[in-house]
């Protein structure tokens, strides 16, 4: 089917203001389908491609009288009561690869193939760690689906978190390729596509849970499930060789904020029928028992609310915790408090669930931030970014003093309903100290329930295994701790070691219905982005930036003239970041001095090469500022012609 890129595709956010239940699923064509008929066709045709041909009748010629003509008949008999059993057969081969999210939190990517399609199961991102200086997101590698462009069939998303949706607007550049997914995740990709100028330019299809998806010979069926984010699924990957099952990021809420409990009946169903392998969130693999219910954290603050009576309050949340900020919401309605919101993921992601209907908020209940200096202190809450206490945002900004329309006092009441991401227990905390220095009264990570997690734990885990039943399993979504202690879960339920694969980005993961094993590698890794730069920051870039970083820089100026090969200029030395030239002369000058030393023993020859001059200036510099400081700054000559 001929797709026109250019067609000006209609409005998700209008359109569901103009229909609750989102975009007619006819309006999407005939690769949508109920998830029996699609199992069924599925069922029917791998039935003909696998099943033995009856074996052909063969004729026993009579010998009455005959001893071996009765052995003959008997063993005939013998044959037809218990025919022998044939062994299984393969069938078209399917690969599961990989391209994000094992061994790692976030850019979680997963591409499946059979026979000549593909799709990709989600593209997010990663935020960087404190080794990537400068970089601000960090990617998958497309370079493998690149490639086989003319094979990929779609994208098929499980929910509207960063490190799933994150990375789509960089792939989509790339490749043209359908979208499809629930209302609210296509409306917050939707907002994304504008900020990348792709509005209208991707065909984005909405699809409900219980529906099917066809990707050419597979079946991509939406399951519900729970999460920190509404409309939330797995997958059930209908395949030649089996059904694989793909948890997406999940937990089991039997009394959740909105939506519905996770479809459990379906996962159960498709285990009695038989899943060859199963994928399943890994993230709170270690943590014993049940994740509580999303209603713990509203009591919560029903109590903390009665706390900060005659007091502003103050809350940070993740923007797509939509459940949170629901309820947020209702205890402000019930105190008679107004609502001001600060920070623009938080604003935009609101702005989205009110006008998709998964916000109830009354009238008047959100107020203008330029009009919140108009309402008393124990009137207002301000719902804000920053509960991992990233340096630009919101809640930063207003502990370090550098926000323009909130100041903190001792008038007021905070509280971070987040638990911090390993790897940002500093910044919370440094966010935590400044907000305490200016007074206020700040309720953080286990004072008071004030989080639950969205994803399970081993109970729920336990649950999972035993309802799907699978053939095969593989723990996805987590560090490598993560994952192998799911795959430990895995074997208490009583699955086979063997047939549990921990697998590494890259890994090229085929099964043909019989067994499953690591068959090759394609390209993975990731990509670096800084600012408007995809890709042009690499491993050179950043070990000169942690070098600069650590130890500064030393510049060597030299002048030569050319046509006589003297040196007229230099050297003169510029230090930046390595010592404060006014304070350390006599090093500076010990420095030069070394400098014109080597220098005025360099022939006319050695004045010609300037690579080699370089290397020489380098070298005797470098050894006598080790020798002197132990230190290492980053030494560059720069050869001036006069």
């Amino acid at each position: 089917m001929n797709r026109n890129p250019n067609r000006k595709k209609p409005s998700l956010l209008r359109d569901a203001k103009q229909q609750r239940g989102g975009i007619p699923l006819a309006s999407i064509g005939r690769k949508i389908m109920p998830a029996e008929q699609v199992s069924e066709k599925l069922e029917k045709r791998e039935r003909r491609q696998t099943e033995p041909a009856l074996p052909a009748v063969t004729k026993i010629v009579s010998a009455e009288g005959s001893a071996s003509g009765q052995k003959k008949r008997q063993a005939n008999v013998q044959m037809q009561k218990a025919p022998k059993e044939k062994p299984a057969r393969a069938k078209t081969p399917v690969r599961i690869i990989p391209l994000g999210g094992l061994g790692e939190i976030g850019k979680n990517m997963t591409v499946i193939e059979c026979a000549n399609d593909m799709f990709i199961i989600d593209c997010g991102l990663a935020f960087p760690d404190a080794e990537m200086l400068g970089v601000d997101l960090v990617i998958p590698d497309f370079t493998y689906v690149e490639r086989n462009a003319d094979r990929l069939r779609g994208i098929v998303l499980t929910h509207g978190h960063e490190d799933h949706i994150g990375g789509l607007a960089y792939l989509l550049k790339k490749v043209n390729t359908p979208v499809y997914g629930t209302r609210l995740t296509l409306a917050l990709v939707e907002a994304k596509l504008k900020e990348h100028q792709l509005n209208g330019k991707v065909e984005l299809n909405v699809v409900q849970p219980k529906k099917t998806i066809r990707m050419g010979c597979m079946g991509v069926e939406l399951i519900h499930v729970n999460h920190s984010i509404p409309d939330a699924v797995g997958l059930a990957i209908h395949t030649p060789a089996g059904v694989l099952v793909h948890t997406g990021d999940f937990k089991v809420d039997y009394s959740p904020i909105d939506g519905g409990i996770i479809d459990l009946g379906r996962f159960g169903e498709l285990g009695s029928k038989g899943v060859l392998a199963l994928m399943a969130d890994s993230t709170n693999a270690e943590r014993p028992g049940y994740t509580p219910t999303e209603r713990k954290v509203g009591e919560s603050f029903d109590k903390l609310f009665a706390a900060a009576e005659g007091k502003r309050i103050i809350i940070a949340t993740f923007s797509s915790n939509i459940h949170r900020v629901q309820q947020i919401i209702d205890c402000a309605e019930k105190n008679g408090r107004k609502v001001a919101v600060f920070g623009r993921s938080m604003i935009n992601v609101i702005t989205i669930a009110r006008e998709l209907g998964y916000l109830d908020v009354k009238d008047g209940t959100i107020i203008d931030i330029d009009i919140m200096n108009r309402y008393s202190a124990d009137q207002i809450v301000l719902i804000t970014t920053g509960s991992q206490g990233e340096p630009m945002s919101a809640l930063t900004r207003m502990a370090m003093g550098d926000h323009k329309k909130v100041n903190i006092t001792p008038q007021d009441f905070i509280i971070i309903s987040a638990t911090p991401i390993p790897g940002n227990e500093k910044y919370v905390t440094r966010v935590v100290n400044e907000l305490m220095k200016s007074g206020a009264h700040v309720v953080y990570e286990r004072m008071y329930e004030v989080h639950v997690s969205g994803h399970a734990c081993q109970e729920e885990l336990k649950l999972m295994l035993a309802l799907t039943k699978p053939k095969y399993f593989i723990p996805v979504h987590g560090e490598y701790k993560h994952l192998k202690k799911h795959a430990e879960l895995a074997l208490e339920t009583g699955m086979q070691r063997d047939h549990i694969l921990i697998g590494q980005i890259g890994d090229i993961i085929e099964t043909n219905g019989i067994d499953m094993k690591i068959t090759g590698q394609a390209p993975a890794g990731r990509v670096l982005v800084d600012g408007l730069g995809v890709g042009d920051v690499g491993s050179i870039v950043l070990r000169d930036r942690k070098h600069l970083a650590q130890d500064g820089l030393i510049i060597i100026v030299l002048g030569i003239n050319r046509a006589d090969n003297v040196i007229v200029s230099g050297p003169e030395l510029i230090s930046r970041g390595f010592v404060y030239v006014r304070e350390s002369e006599a090093l500076m000058e010990e420095a030069r001095k070394r400098l014109n030393d080597a220098l005025e023993g360099c022939a006319a020859y050695e004045l010609r090469d300037w690579n080699a001059l370089k290397g020489k200036m380098r070298d005797v510099l470098s050894d006598y500022i080790f020798g002197t400081t132990k230190r290492s700054p980053m030494i560059l000559p720069i050869i001036m012609e006069v």
